[in-house]
């Protein structure tokens, strides 16, 4: 009688494969710390709503075009630097920071391998990974330094040592970008006057504020309609409470 054959074990999973699942970037995700981009995103936002509240306010409160665009103007220049000094300074802050932090990291690294390596595994089996294999993605991390400074900040820091903070680039992101929102509520105060700047101010303002807000949906991935509508609501609601305010204590718009 022929001896029976077991069919051969499943081939394992490889071990080395839970640190890609934790420490590998996909190239379809987008760069969500990137400083440029979130300051100009903050920026236009910030410096389209600052801009047409002031607009509209100087407006109720006055009939004369020139105050308007001084007004106007003063804004937007005092806006865009603030921006600019205000990223420039907390993004340096923020990077001197975590590379602080990532040095405290290195040298716990060199003095303490061990422990290290066994904070490591904790911190997957704390993840959800089998304690073996928790073990085995901890060994092979920690043979290379490069490699097991960056599981650590990642896993304990929340940050890629390789991605450190730009802050010029987050500072002229944010002054260029508030200017372009800031312009345009102010545009037909230099052509116009009157009510009829002010229509064109609020159509202009109401369209900035609807394509932003679009745009960052696209970007996030979120519903267009609600993001340009939460866009249209804020910029609306600062609007009216600014232009009545200016209404109360000005002369008005005529």
């Amino acid at each position: 009688m022929s001896e029976s054959v077991s069919p051969p074990p499943p081939p394992a999973r490889s071990r080395l494969g839970l640190s890609r699942l934790f420490l590998s970037r996909s190239g379809r995700h987008r760069d969500v710390q990137d400083n440029g981009f979130r300051a100009g995103i903050l920026g236009a936002g910030d410096g389209l709503i600052t801009n047409v509240s002031l607009v509209l306010g100087m407006a109720g409160a006055t009939t004369n075009a020139s105050a308007v665009r001084a007004a106007g103007v003063a804004g937007l220049l005092a806006g865009a630097f603030s921006m600019a000094a205000g990223e420039l300074v907390s993004v340096r802050a923020h990077d001197e920071l975590v590379r602080h932090e990532i040095d405290v990291e290195r040298a716990e690294l060199s003095d303490d391998p061990v422990g290290e390596q066994r904070e490591l595994a904790d911190m997957y089996r704390a993840r959800g990974v089998p304690a073996a294999d928790a073990d085995t993605v901890a060994r092979i991390l920690m043979a290379n330094p490069d490699t097991a400074l960056e599981a650590h900040a990642q896993l304990e820091l929340g940050v890629d040592p390789k991605q450190t903070g730009t802050p010029r680039q987050a500072a002229v992101a944010s002054f260029l970008s508030f200017s372009v929102g800031a312009i345009l509520p102010l545009v037909p105060w230099f052509f116009m006057r009157g009510t009829a700047a002010l229509l064109a101010s609020v159509i202009i303002g109401a369209l900035a504020a609807v394509t932003l807000g679009a745009a960052i949906g696209a970007f996030s991935g979120q519903s267009l309609w609600r993001t340009a509508g939460r866009m249209l609501l804020a910029a609306a609601v600062a609007a009216s409470v600014t232009y009545g305010v200016g209404r109360l204590l000005g002369v008005g718009a005529s």
